[in-house]
């Protein structure tokens, strides 16, 4: 693992960074201006939602990596959190056009909806303001690099996992987020590829949801009644496991399952083996390594290339204390000292 900080700042929602207020549309240059004067600079940062502890995560990570690099550069550098509080391409496409005319210097953005939002990036472009993806891409615009999980592999991967969890034959179902969000489209569809390698497998469906862990966990439940075959899980988005509510409905004698992201609120699911394995996005270098590949490219104008790959970490019973000290490193309030003594 890299960038093992420490940050003091608890994973919480909390009001608007500053540089946010302009009236109007400033010239464009004027950021790129203020930048190499190594005075003041604000990257404008777009997660999908402000209720998903991922992006919470991110946000840390991204304000820590402002903290070290101001220090690091003789600058100010400031995250503007301007992430919607529900999943919205049009919102974030709003909040890209806010964010030029508020003199921001970059925008950081996860796409809910490349279509959506790829003519603001590309506004934002034409202005002389640099745009970042994350987590999800919007591979058609003119952002200048993305950073995360490979997705398909993501989806093979949580597929095979899964396979065998199930002994290489079952009846399964994903459930999948976001239908429009394009890096879980491409989660699911490496998920069936990789279940077309194993003959006794058999997918029940794919179920999508709003992206809230009350809505997740309702689904799980309600399809389970709905297919009392189903005999496996794969999450491609942890949102159920933020919550504990199945904990208690989901039984590991009958159902096994695997789900990407491995955050505090999810490791009690590993260590009572309702989910086995879980498929961990370091989410915090999001932000961190987002805010760092943005000063790299403005300020010391170093060649980025367009895409740099965020590796998945398993996480099981047998690691499950490592990984713990590791989110506890990362600065999460929330992790249980019993994990962290494993």
């Amino acid at each position: 693992m890299t960038n093992r900080l420490g940050w003091g700042s608890a994973l919480a929602l909390g009001a608007l960074m500053a540089g946010c207020s302009g009236d109007g549309a400033k010239p464009a240059g004027e950021s790129a201006q203020v930048a190499g004067a190594g005075k003041k600079f604000t990257i404008a940062m777009i997660g999908k939602s402000s209720n998903n502890p991922v992006f919470l995560a991110a946000r840390t990570g991204a304000e820590a990596a402002a903290k070290d690099l101001s220090a690091k550069n003789n600058m100010q550098i400031e995250i503007a959190w301007l992430t919607p509080p529900l999943e919205d391409g049009e919102v974030q496409a709003q909040r890209i056009r806010q964010a030029v005319n508020d003199g921001a210097s970059a925008v950081l953005i996860a796409a809910s909806d490349a279509g959506k939002v790829t003519g603001a990036i590309n506004d934002a472009v034409d202005r002389g303001v640099q745009v970042m993806t994350f987590d999800s891409d919007a591979p058609q615009s003119k952002r200048f690099a993305y950073y995360g999980v490979d997705d398909l592999k993501t989806g093979q991967s949580m597929m095979a996992e899964l396979a065998t969890q199930l002994g290489g034959k079952g009846r399964v179902a994903i459930l999948a987020g976001n239908q429009n969000a394009p890096n879980l489209q491409r989660r699911v569809q490496g998920a069936k590829d990789e279940a077309k390698k194993h003959p006794g497998i058999t997918i029940a469906g794919v179920f999508n949801h709003v992206e809230t862990p009350q809505d997740a966990a309702a689904e799980v439940i309600r399809v389970n009644n709905a297919y009392p075959g189903i005999t496996g899980w794969g999450f491609i988005g942890g949102w159920p496991l933020y919550t504990q509510t199945l904990l208690t409905d989901l039984d590991p004698a009958k159902q096994k399952v695997v789900s990407v992201d491995a955050l505090p609120i999810e490791l009690p699911y590993v260590e009572r083996g309702i989910v086995p394995v879980l498929l961990a996005q370091p989410v915090y270098k999001w932000g961190y390594v987002g805010v760092e590949t943005i000063i790299d490219k403005m300020v010391h104008k170093k060649d980025i290339p367009p895409i740099i790959a965020m590796d998945l970490v398993r996480v099981s019973k047998e690691n499950l204390g490592e990984w713990a000290r590791q989110l506890k490193e990362w600065g999460f309030t929330d992790v249980q000292e019993k994990y962290l003594k494993m």
